[in-house]
């Protein structure tokens, strides 16, 4: 098992990983690091605290969006639906924005595409290669989860 997949195992991740994530949620939060990583903050479903995790940012057309590598039930995926789409992303910056969740599969399949040249870890956790044809991530869209990043206060 790669050390990727042992952070994440069964879809979670371990005590390790949310040590890391921490800590690259708050270096992302200051602005250190390229623009595409950044800090999600998003309410707990269940404790309504402010959970801040980083996340990567993938662009398509010159729009932004969020994907969840570990699936449909990765808690942010969770607790974004139960905050009805409402956060705030941090890089530097807080910009508080609306999660419109994409959910035709054929949409998704770019925006998988370019997310995975971008955040090469989650290659331990999307069966394919980031150079696959278009038609091979159509295939494996549904299990993903794909956020469409819209600001809620457009300048």
């Amino acid at each position: 098992m790669s050390l990727q997949r042992w952070f994440y195992a069964g879809g979670r991740p371990n005590w390790v990983a949310r040590l890391l994530d921490r800590g690259t949620a708050a270096v992302s939060a200051r602005g250190v690091g390229p623009e595409y990583l950044v800090a999600l903050e998003v309410p707990g479903r269940r404790s309504g605290r402010i959970l801040s995790l980083p996340l990567v940012v993938a662009a398509v057309d010159g729009e932004r969006y969020l994907v969840s590598m570990l699936g449909e039930e990765a808690n942010w995926v969770r607790n974004v639906r139960a905050a009805g789409g409402e956060a705030a992303l941090r890089h530097g910056r807080r910009e508080e924005v609306r999660l419109e969740e994409v959910v035709a599969p054929d949409r998704r399949a770019p925006v998988l595409k370019a997310y995975l040249k971008r955040a090469s870890n989650a290659s331990a956790h999307v069966p394919i290669d980031k150079d696959a044809p278009l038609a091979e991530f159509q295939r494996l869209a549904p299990r993903f989860p794909v956020f469409r990043i819209v600001p809620r206060n457009p300048a």
